[in-house]
């Protein structure tokens, strides 16, 4: 009887787990099929699943109008130039706050993350004076910079979580082998979570990546990301739904592909941020 209610439960919280991934996926089934119609298709009334003419005209209009190559190339660099800038402070201080507690760490801690609480639009004037007097208005290294302050408490966080799962006896015994500091960091802890650090990159790309708040207000042409891209095909005459569509999926399929290729590591590196 036991087993049986044991299964029944696995089985209401299997068809509970489809359903929702069903829900999340469809937005993006959607727009990957509009991608795929005509502009009248794409605003047809009942909308249209997939008894539509295919068409690769958004595509080739986008390709066209727009330089994805350079988009692409602008968000690679300010996701991957921000997740790096942000592992070279977040992993001394993870390390510190992990193996060299003091009195205020969790409040050091709960104080970084309430950080993610404040509306970025609250701090928008003076880090965009900022920015422009630093002569660094539409370019990748404000960007980068950022990205890597945006996202910097997630990236402690996730990164004290782990070192705090290394035993602190085995950096111990490194020091008593004549282990600098600098060696204990980059020869024993950090091979020990490269789990940890490997998880805590591939979160830090994603959201960097689809970050569009401080790309679409601090860039112009030069340094646009995919996610400006997107916002180009909104316009005063209207939303061309079809050629947005397309736009968003050139934007999104190659995070999608990294995503799911990572998905397992990247599902235990958060599992461990939510566990702690």
């Amino acid at each position: 009887m036991a087993r049986q209610q044991t299964i029944s439960n696995k089985l209401v919280w299997t068809v509970l787990a489809w359903i929702l991934g069903a829900t999340i996926f469809f937005p993006i089934l959607w727009t990957v099929l509009t991608s795929f119609k005509t502009e009248a298709q794409a605003i047809s009334i009942p909308p249209v699943m997939f008894d539509f003419d295919w068409t690769f005209e958004n595509y080739e209009t986008v390709q066209e109008r727009s330089n994805y190559s350079r988009h692409f190339w602008n968000s690679v660099v300010i996701s991957v130039g921000s997740t790096l800038l942000g592992l070279l402070i977040a992993v001394p201080a993870a390390w510190a706050m992990a193996f060299v507690p003091g009195k205020r760490t969790k409040d050091v801690l709960m104080w970084m993350l309430s950080t993610k609480m404040m509306p970025a639009v609250g701090v928008m004037i003076p880090i965009y004076l900022m920015v422009q007097s630093a002569g660094l208005l539409d370019s990748k290294t404000a960007l980068v910079i950022i990205m890597m302050l945006v996202n910097l408490p997630i990236i402690i966080w996730m990164l004290y979580t782990y070192f705090k799962e290394i035993p602190g006896d085995i950096l111990e015994a490194a020091r008593m082998d004549g282990a600098s500091l600098k060696n204990e960091i980059i020869y024993v802890l950090t091979p020990m979570a490269v789990p940890g650090i490997a998880s805590t990159m591939l979160l830090n790309v994603i959201l960097a990546w689809n970050e569009a708040f401080w790309t679409l207000n601090l860039t112009a042409a030069k340094a646009a990301p995919l996610t400006a891209f997107i916002a180009s095909y909104s316009s005063p005459e209207g939303l061309f739904y079809a050629k947005l569509s397309a736009a968003s999926t050139m934007a999104i399929a190659p995070i999608l592909i990294m995503g799911w290729f990572s998905q397992k590591q990247l599902v235990r590196g958060l599992t461990f941020g939510a566990v702690k």
